[in-house]
């Protein structure tokens, strides 16, 4: 007699079948989503995690089940990492030193009203 474990959905098979129709694919195989969270008292979102998912739907759902269970979120948001595109420590001269001329982005040229509390 063959041992048996429960596969998903809490559904019984034997050992070396497995519970997926074929063509479906697994948890493993499905695209990872990067998790972004903004808190109650925050202005922007804060990575937390990553979470696979096969659609963006389902991926939002994972990320509040897993990343807000506190209630401390106000707004999630998932992003395939794919999709994602990074600069190049190495070019960070590039990117960055040119904004360094530039002083009036600097924030010195603005006068800040008392009412913004946020900045």
């Amino acid at each position: 007699m063959g041992r048996w474990r429960l596969g998903p959905r809490r559904r019984c098979c034997a050992r070396g079948e497995t519970p997926l129709e074929e063509g479906r694919v697994s948890g493993h195989d499905w695209p990872l989503w990067e998790v972004f969270v903004r808190s109650k008292g925050g202005l922007a979102h804060r990575h937390v995690g990553s979470v696979h998912a096969p659609d963006s739907e389902l991926a939002l759902a994972h990320a509040r089940d897993t990343y807000t269970r506190r209630l401390e979120g106000v707004s999630i948001w998932v992003v395939p990492s794919a999709e994602i595109v990074a600069s190049d420590p190495e070019q960070a001269g590039e990117l960055f030193e040119p904004a360094e001329s530039k002083i009036y982005r600097h924030p010195t040229f603005y006068d800040i009203p008392d009412e913004v509390k946020h900045i």
